[in-house]
């Protein structure tokens, strides 16, 4: 993990712009263009205390992870996001991301329980979240709606111990 640098952007563009990796996704849209990439890097630079990183492999970026502190009555908490581009998935890299991000998130903010939303079809996502000690919380019927399609929303949290 590092932070994102403005050499990022071809390499953010080239593996965002899948729709395999986008259909999961909130905030990543399909085509994804070097424009939504500097975007995105410029925003995740602008962050005074890092919570946004670029997953490295080779001096390339190849996904991305963050934790997000809430506010008001849930500032106790935070929202877990990440991805990673197709051709590395199952190798492993993303568990460990996850681990080292939750290890990250309670050192470095006051929160007591980080949480991610999957998609219910997401099941290697969820498969993931639980390996990494996360616990399925919630389910919602239909609260994602991306592609002209509804999907179920699943919520996993792990706890500070």
């Amino acid at each position: 993990l590092r932070p994102w640098a403005l050499n990022d952007i071809d390499s953010l563009a080239k593996y965002a712009n899948n729709y395999n990796v986008s259909k999961y996704l909130c905030h990543i849209p399909f085509p994804y263009t070097k424009e939504n990439a500097q975007q995105f890097i410029e925003m995740a630079m602008s962050k005074k205390l890092a919570n946004i990183f670029c997953i490295d492999v080779n001096n390339e970026a190849i996904g991305g992870i963050g934790i997000h502190p809430q506010q008001g009555v849930q500032y106790k908490n935070a929202e877990l996001g990440y991805w990673i581009a197709e051709p590395f998935w199952n190798n492993g890299i993303i568990t460990k991301v996850i681990l080292q991000i939750v290890e990250y998130g309670f050192a470095n903010f006051d929160i007591n329980r980080i949480y991610a939303s999957t998609f219910g079809s997401n099941i290697a996502s969820q498969k993931v979240l639980i390996k990494c000690g996360f616990i399925l919380e919630a389910t919602f019927e239909k609260t994602f709606y991306k592609n002209e399609v509804y999907f179920d929303e699943l919520i996993f949290a792990i706890r500070k111990k």
